[in-house]
C-alpha cells in the first residue's frame, strides 16, 4: 500500500509585473534607463513614495537595513509619484533624493503612469517582484519591513534552488557630491552671541555661522548618521531639523530621524539627549512619561512656549511637549488622525505639523500636508487661520478664507503681531496679518524655503534647496514702530473724498514682456482699514488701474494695495523663456481733505522670481 504523498506547498498568486515607465526618467543609475528585464534574477521591491509624505520618509528609513543586509539579491526601486504640483518638477525630485539620502535607483513618474499600472491607491505602497518578474506581495502604509524581509528570505531560498536567483552588485550609482557650506539646511536660530545656528540636515550636523550667514564658526557633529552624545567632534545626529533657544541659553534640537530631542550647549559644545529612545513611536505605545523612556515620531520643529518645549510631532500628526522641570513628555494636541479639525486639543486633527513659532498668547504652526497656518491658544484650543484641508493648495493672496499655501514648513512671528510663512512648495515667503485677516506675498524665488529667523529689521530665510541663508528686508509695517522711539511714522497722503483713481505703474524690464500665454498677467488687490473707508473698489481684479470710492465720513485710514505682474524674456527664438514675477504690497496711510489729490500713482518695482 503506497503512502499518501505530502500536500504541496501553496503557491503564491503570481501576476506578471507591469513595466516601469516614468516621463521623468531614472535617478541614481549613472544615467542608465532600466526595464524589468534588466532586473530579472533579482528580488525587486518597488517603493511608491512622494517626498512630502512623512510616512514615505519613514519607509525610506525602514528599508535601509533591508537594502544593506540583502544588497546582493534585492534591488529597491523608488517610484516617485507626486501629490503636490511642486513634486512633479524633476529638479525637485532630484533634490529630494539627495536631501533624504536615498541610496537606490528612483524612477521619476510625474504623470503617475507606473502608479496606475500597479493600481496603487495610497502613499506609501511597497510591491515585491520575484526574480522571474511576477508580483508576489503588495503592502500599503509603513511598518512592513520585517514582513518583507521574511518574504525576501523565502524568495532567496526558493529561487536559489531553482537557479533563477542572480546575485551581484545592483544598479545604484551614487551621484557626485557637490561642495557647499550647507546642504539642504532645515531650520535656523539666532543665538545670543548674534551668530546663527543652522540645522544642516542632509549632512547630519549643526553649523554655527557668523552674523553674515556665510562664515562658518564651527560644525557640530561627525557628519554621519547616528545617535551619539558628546563634544562637537563626536556627537552624531540624523537629519536634524527644528531648533529652539531655552531660557538657560542652551538649544533644543529636533533630531528628526533619530526620533529624539537633543540639547546642544553653545558654551561647552556638548550635545546630550533630552527625550526619545532612538526608536519610532507606534500606535498603542506610551504617550507620556520620563523623557528618555517614551518614544517619539519624527519631531520636525520645537518652540519654547508657556514653560515647556512644544514639539511638532510630524510623524503622528500631533503636538507634544517636553517639560524640563519634570523631565517628562506628553501629548498636548491631536488624535493621530490626519486632517484639519479645530477645537479642544484632545479633539483636533493635524497633518504633519512642521513649523512652530511662539508669541505670548499663541503658538503658531505650519501644518504642511493641509497647506495650513494654524494656532493654539493659552487654553489649548486649536484654530485655523488659513487652509481648508488635505487637497486644497495653491498660491493665492487675499482674505484668509480664500488664500492658499502649498506645503509650508516654517512660520515666524513678526514684531507687529503678524506671521511670516515659509511657503515651501510655492518658493515664497508669505505673510498673514491677524489684524486684517489678509495674506500677502513678501518674496518669491526662494527655492524651497523651510524656515526664517528675525535679525533686527531683516528676516533671514533658510533657502533649503539653494543650500543657503538669504537676508531680506522686512516691510516697514511689519516692524513694531511703537517699541522704537526714534522711528517716525509715515506721513499720510492727502486725497479727496469720493472718487480716487488708483494707478499701479509697471513696465516690464528691458528684454522682457508681459506674460499673457495663460491669460492676464497682472493682478491688483485692494482693501482698507477701517473697511468703511472704501465704499467701492475693494477686492481683486486683473487691471492695474481702478477707480475707488472713498467714504467722506471716514477722515483717516490705510489703503492696502497688493499688485503682481508676470513677465517673460522677449526672445521668439527661445522655446522656454525664463519668466519672472514682480510683486509689491503697500500700506498707504491716507487723510481725506477737500484739497486732496484725486489720483494715487504707485510704482511696481520689478523683483525677479
Amino acid at each position: 500500500m503506497s503512502e499518501t504523498p505530502p500536500a504541496p506547498t501553496p503557491r503564491r498568486a503570481r501576476v506578471r509585473a507591469p513595466e516601469l515607465t516614468g516621463k521623468g526618467g531614472w535617478l541614481n543609475t549613472g544615467g542608465k534607463q532600466y526595464t524589468l528585464a534588466d532586473l530579472r534574477g533579482r528580488i525587486v521591491v518597488l517603493d511608491f513614495w512622494t517626498f512630502c509624505c512623512i510616512n514615505c520618509l519613514h519607509v525610506l528609513d525602514e528599508l535601509r537595513e533591508l537594502e544593506e543586509k540583502h544588497r546582493d539579491t534585492v534591488v529597491v526601486i523608488g517610484v516617485h509619484s507626486p501629490k503636490f504640483v511642486h513634486e512633479a518638477e524633476h529638479q525637485a525630485v532630484v533634490d529630494a533624493v539627495e536631501r533624504y539620502g536615498v541610496e537606490h535607483p528612483v524612477l521619476d513618474d510625474p504623470e503617475l503612469a507606473t502608479w496606475k499600472q500597479y493600481a496603487v491607491r495610497a502613499w506609501p505602497t511597497l510591491v515585491v517582484i520575484d526574480p522571474e518578474g511576477y508580483v508576489v506581495a503588495q503592502h500599503a502604509g509603513e511598518g512592513h519591513a520585517h514582513a518583507i524581509e521574511r518574504l525576501v528570505e523565502e524568495l532567496e531560498t526558493e529561487h536559489e534552488a531553482k537557479g533563477t536567483l542572480r546575485r551581484g552588485d545592483g544598479p545604484y550609482v551614487p551621484p557626485e557630491p557637490e561642495p557647499s557650506t550647507l546642504r539642504f539646511p532645515g531650520k535656523a536660530l539666532l543665538l545670543p552671541s548674534g551668530n546663527l545656528l543652522v540645522s544642516d540636515t542632509t549632512r547630519h550636523q549643526l553649523v554655527e555661522l557668523e552674523a553674515d550667514g556665510e562664515t562658518v564658526v564651527r560644525r557640530v557633529g561627525q557628519g554621519t548618521r547616528g545617535l551619539t552624545d558628546g563634544p562637537a567632534d563626536q556627537a552624531r545626529f540624523q537629519e536634524p531639523q527644528g531648533l529652539a533657544l531655552l531660557p538657560d541659553g542652551t538649544v533644543v534640537v529636533a533630531d528628526t530621524v533619530n526620533h529624539t530631542l537633543r540639547r546642544f550647549d553653545p558654551e561647552t559644545g556638548l550635545t546630550t539627549t533630552l527625550a526619545g529612545t532612538g526608536h519610532q513611536w507606534m500606535q498603542g505605545e506610551a504617550t507620556s512619561g520620563p523623557g528618555r523612556e517614551v518614544k517619539l515620531s519624527s519631531p520636525w520643529d520645537v518652540a519654547w512656549w508657556n514653560g515647556k518645549v512644544w514639539i511638532a510631532m510630524a510623524g503622528v500628526h500631533q503636538l507634544w511637549a517636553y517639560d524640563p522641570a519634570e523631565d517628562t513628555v506628553s501629548v498636548t494636541a491631536g488624535t493621530t488622525n490626519e486632517g484639519l479639525v479645530d477645537g479642544p486639543g484632545s479633539e483636533a486633527w493635524f497633518a504633519q505639523p512642521s513649523g512652530l513659532a511662539a508669541t505670548s498668547e499663541r503658538l503658531w504652526l505650519a501644518d504642511s500636508e493641509t497647506s495650513a497656518l494654524r494656532w493654539v491658544d493659552l487654553d489649548g484650543d486649536v484654530h485655523t487661520a488659513v487652509g481648508t484641508g488635505l487637497f486644497d493648495f495653491g498660491h493665492r493672496d487675499g482674505a484668509a478664507g480664500q488664500a492658499l499655501f502649498q506645503h509650508p514648513l516654517g512660520v515666524t512671528a513678526l514684531p507687529d503681531g503678524s506671521v511670516a510663512v515659509s511657503d515651501t512648495y510655492n518658493h515664497a515667503l508669505r505673510r498673514y496679518d491677524p489684524a486684517t485677516g489678509e495674506v500677502t506675498t513678501l518674496a518669491t524665488d526662494l527655492r524651497e524655503p523651510s524656515d526664517a529667523v528675525l535679525v533686527g529689521d531683516d528676516i533671514v530665510v533658510v533657502e533649503s534647496a539653494r543650500h543657503r541663508l538669504t537676508r531680506l528686508r522686512l516691510p516697514e509695517d511689519a516692524v513694531r514702530v511703537e517699541a522704537v522711539a526714534h522711528r517716525t511714522r509715515r506721513a499720510a497722503t492727502e486725497v479727496a473724498p469720493g472718487r480716487l483713481r488708483l494707478d499701479v505703474i509697471f513696465q516690464a524690464p528691458a528684454g522682457q514682456k508681459l506674460d499673457t500665454r495663460y491669460g492676464p498677467s497682472t493682478r491688483l488687490l485692494v482693501s482698507s482699514t477701517p473697511p468703511e473707508l472704501l465704499l467701492d473698489g475693494e477686492g481683486a481684479d486683473t487691471d492695474l488701474s481702478r477707480t475707488l470710492e472713498l467714504n467722506p465720513e471716514v477722515r483717516d485710514g490705510v489703503l492696502h494695495v497688493s499688485a503682481m505682474a508676470a513677465s517673460c524674456d522677449d526672445d521668439p527664438a527661445n522655446e522656454y523663456p525664463a519668466c519672472h514675477v514682480h510683486q509689491q504690497d503697500w500700506g498707504v496711510p491716507v487723510r481725506l481733505t477737500e484739497a486732496g489729490a484725486d489720483r494715487l500713482p504707485l510704482v511696481l518695482a520689478g523683483m525677479d522670481a
